[in-house]
Formats: structure tokens, sequence, C-alpha cells
């Protein structure tokens, strides 16, 4: 096979728009409306069949660069490829079996907060773990689409694809431009043009098996380099494959999604300070600080965004918060900082490029978790030893 180039990707698009619009001419029956909540091992086959997770995330076959059959099963946690016939002939992938938050051509996935502008947005926190196959030929890639308007349907202005691992000789769309530190992370940066929609593709150099981490950052990145704009919308994120040849195997394991807008969130609310010790002393400087917590939850689990900051006169060089999580929560993941243990007492001690907070500054963190009972803030703040106030 020659080189293969992604830039057809935008045919996936131009169909699930075909798709739409017949729907709308024989009655309004659209193909891509959401099925009813999924259990456990849901088997999809239908060409753009899609079904919920969790009661908050959609998973789609999306089949749109062949005729042959491709099959997904669908887990409480993410999803699998069981049946992938066919090759790519058409330059472009066969399809992009994935697992979504947000509008994707006007299947929004429940509860969701997007669109959502990019200004209003304080985080978003996300996580994907994959499962990788040595007999095929595919792309494992996150997608986060911009547009300059809350559009929840149609093909958006700009792509970011975060790959985490590709197998030879898939490469991006477009060319290489550079190098780029995102989240802590080293990235081959690739742009270019689908023929449909701009794109920029943030390349890992070695395969990602599963990684947290602030979709902001890829857009303030995407933003500095003139391909979006601060005032443009979040329409969705998603995580799942390209395949051009086989590809059964494939899986995303799990996977987790929330957008923190400004100060609040579609659920919870804030917590300021703290009085009680609770974590270990570590860094320079002497600290005043401020704690906010955004907290967006569901059903037994929650993610929280928190914001550190330094009220004092001097910068705080090395920075440890501990706090104190309510008894029945416990973390699973973190981002923008190291978070142990995982219950009780805990202490988030910041990272490489994070690791200084201004006088006047902040720096931001986040976690998710799951609860027993009823959702509670944590408490007890204390950054570098000393309390906040």
């Amino acid at each position: 096979m020659s080189t293969l180039q992604r830039a057809f990707r935008s045919t996936r698009k131009a169909v699930l728009s075909a798709v739409v619009a017949l729907g709308v001419a024989v009655g309004g029956l659209i193909a891509l409306t959401a099925a009813p909540a999924a259990h456990a091992d849901t088997q999809i086959c239908d060409q753009y069949g899609s079904t919920t997770i969790q009661g908050r995330y959609v998973v789609q076959n999306n089949r749109w660069g062949t005729t042959a059959t491709q099959c997904i099963n669908v887990t409480s946690s993410g999803f699998q490829i069981t049946q992938a016939d066919g090759t790519a002939t058409n330059g472009g992938p066969k399809s992009y079996p994935s697992v979504f938050y947000g509008c994707h051509y006007t299947n929004c996935s429940p509860g969701t907060n997007l669109p959502a502008q990019l200004s209003a947005i304080s985080s978003a926190p996300t996580s994907v773990s994959f499962n990788y196959v040595g007999n095929a030929v595919y792309d494992a890639a996150y997608d986060i689409w911009l547009d300059p308007t809350p559009r929840k349907d149609g093909v958006n202005k700009t792509e970011i694809m975060v790959w985490y691992h590709q197998t030879s000789p898939v490469q991006p769309v477009g060319s290489r431009v550079g190098t780029a530190n995102v989240g802590g992370r080293s990235w081959d940066v690739w742009t270019g043009n689908n023929g449909s929609n701009d794109v920029i593709s943030f390349v890992a150099p070695s395969a990602i098996g599963s990684w947290n981490f602030d979709v902001k950052a890829f857009a303030n990145e995407t933003i500095n380099r003139g391909m979006a704009q601060s005032s443009w919308y979040l329409t969705s994120v998603q995580a799942g494959f390209e395949p051009w040849q086989n590809g059964a195997g494939l899986a995303v394991t799990s996977f987790s999604s929330s957008v923190n807008i400004g100060g609040g969130s579609t659920t919870g609310g804030t917590t300021t300070g703290g009085t009680t010790s609770g974590g270990t002393t570590g860094g320079s400087g002497s600290p005043s600080c401020k704690v906010t917590v955004t907290p967006q939850t569901w059903a037994g689990g929650y993610t929280a965004n928190v914001t550190v900051a330094n009220t004092g006169s001097s910068a705080v060089n090395g920075w440890k918060l501990g706090f104190t999580l309510p008894s029945g929560q416990s973390i699973t993941s973190a981002w923008n900082a190291t978070v142990s243990p995982s219950s009780g007492s805990v202490t988030a001690s910041s990272l490489s490029y994070n690791a200084q907070i201004p006088a006047g500054g902040t720096q931001s963190f986040g976690f998710q978790g799951t609860y027993s009972g009823t959702y509670a803030q944590p408490a007890g703040f204390t950054l570098n030893g000393t309390s906040c106030s």
C-alpha cells in the first residue's frame, strides 16, 4: 500500500450529512438518533449505529469509508471492534468507531454542556485508555472539534487530533511543521486541510496506552498557532480508531470527559480555603492561598478541577497541596499534578512545568474519582504545610 494520507476524512462527514438529509426527506426519521441507554455487551453492526454508556457518553460505529461489515461490542466502559472486514481503497480510513462527549451530527450525549465557548471553559479534563493489536493498519486518535459557531451538526472549522498511536504507513493529513510540548508531553505537530476542515495533529513519538489530560491545553496551543480563536466553541471530544486494514480487537477500554465552565460546572459548586491540617511540607516560599474546587458529578463518580491561588507577596516554587477526601471517596486518575494516596489525607504535588505559582497567580490541576452515598467536597487544604485561609 502506498503512503496513506488522511485527506479524505471529509468523506465521512459528507456521507453523514447525506444520511441526515435523507432522514428528513422521509418524514424526519434521522438515522443518527441515539439509541436507548446501553447495557454491557451491546452489539452494533449498523453503519452509523450508536448507543449510550454510563448515561453520559455516546458510542458510534461510524463506518463511513467502506461498504464492508464492521461490528463493535459496546461495554459499560467503552467498546471493542469485533469485526472489521474490507480494506480502505480511497486513501482515507475505513471508519472511525469512537466514543464521544458533546454533539456530533445532531447526536448529542446525554446532559452535555457542549457546545461551549473556549473563553468560558476553565478546564476540560478527560482520559482514555486504548488496547492495541499487531495485525492491523490504523491510528488511535483523540479528536477535539472547534467551530466559530455553537453548531451541533455538520463539519466544524478545525479538527484537533491527538494521536496516541499509529502503524506504518499511516500519517496525518498535511505536513509536519515542528514540535510542541503540551500537557507535559512532547509531540510532532502536523497541519493541513482535508478538503472540508483544517486539521492540526499532535503525534506521540511512541505509543501511549492510557493518558489523562486537559483538552483546553490542546485548544490553547491551536489558538497560539492561529488555527482557532478563544471566541470559538468546543463542540465535541471523541476517542477511537481509524483502521485502514483489519482492526478486530482494537478497543477503547475506558473514557471520561467533562467540561467546567468558568467558576462553575454543570453540577456542584465551589469550596474555598480550609482550616484543618492535611498535607505534607515541601517547596519554597511563604504561601498564603485560596483554593477553589469545581466539581462535576454523576451517579457514583465525579471530576474535580482545583485552582490554587497564591495570595501572598512572593512566588511559591514547588508546591504540595494537602487535603482530605470525605469517607467513601477514592481518586482514580489525575492531571497536571501527582496525587497520592487515593483516599483519606491526600497530597497533590506539582509537575516540572507548573511548579511555580507567582505572587498573585494560580495553578490548576484536577482529578477523577468515585464516591458512595452523597458527594461532598474535599476539605482541610494546606499549601506546603500552611493552612489556606
